[in-house]
């Protein structure tokens, strides 16, 4: 098995991607806006997805946060609020605000489960600052640890009552970021010290079984590699301060952040310890090119993506998505009504 998540090029596979996703049997894959035009079209896209490997628990993962973030948008798919909304809420009423993140989450997940969708790499769990790029923005869920982590339990929770694998991102944490790392490479000067708050929503939930690298540099830790090319940052911070001993995915190989070729950047990450390349742009010469150059996976990888496999429930039986978002919708009214 290939150590990648791959992306798909439209609505529906090519002949040659069928025929390469047979023979490479990528870990999974990944879905953008471009894949998902109604819920029809993303089942059968699902479906055939799953039945190139013949078997139902398979990694078809999707970036759908609310907000700015939404591959399933409006009017075939509800509207979700970005995390700033239950950030508000928590202010004024932490436990209504964590009921609303978990009723909206599980609403989502159900609307994913029902498309074939088993993976969100959804909550982010980096903790915002004032200099935080928009790139995080309002898709934050607080500037205080404690809040960050109570409410990304709450959506982790959620996903996992609709049947879907939620995801810890994006280890160490983004919230120091001044820079998008979509287009540069962010470098943060912050002391040890001072990233143990950075930190800490991470380590509260470190027994989850999937999350995902930061493509930052972090001076106090390695000043010379981003994190998900960091050996150092990946042994001491991620599988040693923080703890997680799950699936760790890089962020989208393809980013600006990083330099080099797509495989040489993708040998780099897994020699530093993640354990999947996610390349999302479904350019079939990058990802022959890392199916070539890593067939298989080492075993312990293969041991952690069996417990993401374990994780993926059973979608829930008659879900009452409108009851949900009622519910959710009218926790979240009370910041307008305290305003």
């Amino acid at each position: 098995m290939t150590p990648a998540i791959f992306g798909i090029s439209g609505l529906a596979l090519t002949a040659d991607e069928r025929a390469f996703f047979k023979e490479a049997d990528p870990a999974g894959y990944i879905l953008f806006g471009r894949n998902c035009e109604t819920r029809d079209q993303m089942r059968a896209l699902t479906d055939d997805l799953r039945s190139i490997h013949g078997r139902d628990r398979l990694i078809v993962s999707i970036d759908q946060e609310g907000g700015r973030v939404s591959r399933m948008k409006p009017p075939e798919w509800p509207k979700y609020p970005a995390g700033e909304a239950f950030a508000k809420l928590y202010e004024i009423a932490p436990a209504s605000a964590i009921e609303a993140a978990r009723v909206n989450a599980e609403a989502m997940a159900y609307e994913l489960a029902l498309v074939g969708v088993s993976v969100d790499y959804h909550a982010p769990f980096d903790v915002r600052r004032p200099e935080t790029d928009d790139v995080i923005g309002d898709r934050a869920l607080g500037s205080e640890p404690m809040q960050v982590a109570a409410l990304g339990r709450a959506v982790l929770d959620g996903m996992a009552r609709g049947g879907v694998v939620g995801c810890l991102k994006h280890m160490p944490g983004h919230g120091r970021a001044t820079v998008d790392s979509h287009k540069e490479l962010p470098r943060v000067s912050a002391s040890e010290a001072e990233l143990e708050v950075d930190i800490e929503p991470f380590r509260s939930l470190s027994s989850h079984p999937l999350g995902m690298s930061a493509h930052l540099v972090f001076d106090a830790w390695d000043a010379d590699n981003p994190a998900t090319l960091s050996k150092t940052v990946i042994e001491d911070v991620i599988r040693g301060k923080i703890g997680f001993d799950g699936l760790l995915l890089t962020d989208d190989i393809d980013m600006q952040a990083l330099d080099g070729t797509i495989p040489d950047r993708a040998a780099k990450a897994l020699e530093a310890g993640c354990d999947i390349i996610l390349n999302c742009w479904a350019k079939m010469d990058d990802q022959q090119e890392i199916a070539n150059r890593f067939p298989t996976m080492p075993e312990v990888t293969a041991a952690r993506l069996e417990r993401v496999h374990g994780a993926m429930g059973d979608m829930a039986q008659d879900c009452d998505v409108a009851g949900l978002l009622a519910k959710r919708d009218a926790l979240l009214a009370i910041v307008e009504e305290a305003a």
